[in-house]
């Protein structure tokens, strides 16, 4: 399978899942579009004209078939849809202000070394003062959620609109070669007026936290697919040898066991609202399996297939180098590390 061909179909859901049709739907809209990841523009509009997947299976469907398309146009429907799905769920928790949900949307949690959003309140109104860091796409997004800081040991989740002219997105630094067209630089904020959306810490502590981080993981996921295809046709070809079936192997192999995961995840979510803590443990174990297997494929293609087309196949290159910066959202050791964490204190059970 080359980038202009569709993906196989379904890829997580069940053959005749009754999700299948939207997905397929929204796929189809996604061939239509002339630039799809590279024309932010015409992909944003063409995330926000979708109908929403009606499941938590067909979500991760729908951005891991995207992602096989293409990797950048997965990392900015990604975060659209987990903050329509953030607001849903303070919805149906009924803490949710009337926020309008039209446009586009981001979400906006990362913390950074000497910068610091804070929320101030005047009576009934809140605004936000200060710097956020990796912001993306805040330049061409029309709204977002941000968490800010209310005192020195809690956060809140507020709904900002981007268009305010308190609001300054920084155009860098972005010096990125993968994902460059999703530029992921930090907003200045000069008491712009944020709705709150949740009590202090209610972000951290939904079930849904752990949804988002494994839709994550989906796009990670259908981004390495094609590499395993070119795999597949390297070993199918005149004079492979031996070596060039290992590596599909090795890459096909850890594939499978990632889409196992995230298909038992995406049932044991869509089932139940485990509790937080358990969702968080299940969350960072997929995304790590997840993550080693997209870490697996890359390795496999750059040895079985060598420089030439990363340096003569413009497809190829910019999907390796989209993917290597999009996986570094998993913190590799350091995850794995909260996952051993969790067990020893007790949390660990299967």
């Amino acid at each position: 399978m080359t980038d202009g061909d569709h993906p196989r179909f379904p890829l997580l859901l069940p053959p005749g899942a009754a999700d299948l049709d939207d997905v397929d739907a929204a796929l189809e809209a996604a061939d239509a579009v002339a630039g799809l990841g590279t024309d932010v523009a015409g992909t944003l509009a063409w995330a926000t004209g979708l109908p929403r997947p009606r499941s938590l299976a067909a979500t991760w469907e729908l951005l891991a078939a995207v992602a096989a398309r293409d990797v950048a146009a997965a990392r900015i429907l990604e975060p659209h849809l987990d903050a329509l799905a953030i607001l849903d769920e303070a919805r149906e928790a009924g803490i949710a202000p009337g926020v309008e949900t039209s446009g586009s949307w981001g979400v906006f949690a990362a913390e950074g070394p000497g910068v610091r959003l804070e929320a101030r309140r005047d009576a009934d109104t809140w605004t936000l003062h200060g710097t956020k860091p990796w912001c993306s796409l805040a330049g061409d997004l029309d709204h977002a959620l941000v968490t800010a800081w209310v005192d020195d040991d809690h956060r809140r989740l507020f709904a900002l609109d981007l268009r305010d002219p308190a609001v300054s997105a920084r155009s860098g630094p972005w010096h990125a070669r993968g994902l460059d067209r999703v530029v992921s630089a930090p907003i200045d904020v000069d008491g712009a007026v944020a709705e709150p959306v949740g009590e202090p810490g209610w972000y951290l502590r939904r079930p849904g936290f752990a949804h988002g981080g494994v839709g994550v993981a989906a796009c990670w996921w259908g981004g390495a697919l094609p590499l395993r295809d070119a795999l597949a046709a390297a070993a199918g070809s005149a004079g492979a040898d031996q070596l060039s079936r290992l590596h599909l192997g090795r890459a096909d192999t850890a594939l499978w066991a990632a889409r196992a995961v995230l298909v038992e995840t995406a049932g044991v979510f869509g089932a139940a609202s485990p509790d937080h803590r358990a969702a968080r443990l299940r969350a960072a174990r997929a995304r790590s399996v997840v993550a080693d297997a997209v870490e697996t494929t890359l390795a496999e293609a750059a040895h079985a297939l060598g420089p030439s087309p990363l340096a003569t196949d413009d497809a190829h290159a910019q999907r390796v180098a989209d993917l290597q910066l999009y996986v570094r959202q998993h913190h590799a050791e350091r995850d794995i590390a909260g996952i051993g964490a969790q067990i020893q204190q007790g949390g660990g059970a299967w």
